[in-house]
């Protein structure tokens, strides 16, 4: 999947919301009036929704990696920063804070955009990653805490009650060949992730730190990218060998989410510090 082209993404995409309006349309007729109902229908929609891989991990033509400031890349479903392993670097703890943002969601298409830290998936398909989730069904908007382990590289959903506005903090730590996955709703109870996962070192080698919004995937490709406004990361900090900063501390990337044509979604600047950057979305697809 990382080696697709944004056109394949693109392409994919459609698929996905056909699939989306399909399976909407076979449901209109049985659509609950019951809020619980609807609730557990939306996150059964989750069951095969990963976080992937970039789709593409290709530089801004015309630039080059840069001597000082981030190396700028595309992708069709990643957008914000990552630490790569340019100068060797092996990553063993990565986490920031965010705001949940609000999605608007559309009447008649099904949308997602997933917000996370992780370690490995830039260059890599073996995965350890957490964060939060919003979701558009039917019209609606749902917001979930998950986390997202190799081998299985499904989302796994754990809260269900997150709220935009609530003040989220998200980490993933390894020790030895342990993953600790950590998600703290601070603002409502019930959503908070924890849980040790385990991955050998030959599997799971550390190779980049991210700080990431993202079109998650499905079965037949990138879910369209709802409407989240701003993300803003604050807080961020990573750990290579016995050295913990920021995100400008190790080789950066800024990665940039667009269709074959069009940005889908655009990261900021970093701040003076290296600790936070906002990401605006500008398209669905």
């Amino acid at each position: 999947m990382n080696r697709l082209t944004c056109l394949v993404a693109a392409t994919a995409a459609a698929a996905s919301i056909a699939a989306l309006g399909a399976t909407s349309a076979a449901t209109a007729s049985t659509r609950p009036g019951n809020a619980a109902v609807a609730a557990a229908a939306a996150r059964a929609a989750l069951r095969y929704v990963t976080a992937n891989p970039p789709a593409t991990n290709q530089p801004v033509p015309g630039t080059r990696a840069s001597v000082q400031g981030p190396t700028r890349l595309l992708s069709g479903n990643w957008s914000g920063y990552a630490n790569d392993d340019s100068k060797g670097n092996a990553y063993s703890k990565v986490s920031a804070g965010w705001t949940e943002p609000a999605v608007t969601c559309p009447t008649k298409e099904d949308q997602l955009a997933a917000f996370w830290v992780g370690i490995d998936g830039l260059t890599s398909s073996k995965v350890e990653q957490d964060g939060t989730l919003a979701q558009c069904y039917e019209g609606k908007a749902y917001y979930y805490t998950w986390w997202e382990m190799y081998p299985t590289n499904n989302i796994q959903v754990v809260g269900g009650t997150v709220k935009p506005g609530d003040k989220i903090a998200a980490s993933v730590v390894k020790t030895g060949t342990r993953y600790a996955l950590k998600v703290t709703d601070s603002t409502t109870s019930g959503n908070n992730v924890s849980t040790t996962q385990t991955c050998s070192a030959s599997a799971c080698i550390d190779s980049s730190a991210e700080w990431i919004g993202e079109a998650p995937g499905g079965s037949r490709g990138e879910y369209p990218l709802a409407d989240f406004k701003t993300w803003a990361v604050s807080s961020a900090s990573v750990t290579s060998g016995t050295k913990t900063g920021t995100i400008k501390t190790f080789p950066d990337d800024e990665i940039t989410m667009e269709s074959d044509t069009y940005a889908l979604a655009t990261p900021g600047a970093l701040n003076s510090a290296g600790t936070g950057f906002t990401d605006t979305w500008d398209n669905s697809y």
